[in-house]
């Protein structure tokens, strides 16, 4: 899980400053070499658990920059035999 950060991106800050696991980069320290800002994959943790969406989600004043993975809304009890092929998003 990672959210990740698109080319419309302004760069003003915000999502760094609310990053509580220091994930987000600026585009100087991009590994990618590639002038925007970057989120390592393997850090973020999309703040699962503590908000409704990501914390640099709610920070960024540009809407559509940073982009996610939805969590599945679907309950177990809700999902018939035909669809249990794995290819559906359960929660509890």
């Amino acid at each position: 899980m990672s959210v990740k950060i698109t080319d419309i991106c302004i760069a003003c800050g915000s999502c760094i400053d609310e990053c509580p696991v220091s994930a987000i980069v600026d585009d100087d320290d991009n590994p990618n070499g590639e002038g925007i800002y970057y989120v390592y994959p393997d850090k973020c943790v999309e703040c699962v658990g503590h908000n409704e969406e990501p914390a640099c989600a709610s920070a960024c004043p540009t809407d559509g920059c940073i982009v996610w993975s939805a969590v599945g809304t679907t309950s177990r009890d809700e999902i018939g035999g035909d669809l249990r092929d794995g290819s559906h998003p359960v929660m509890g």
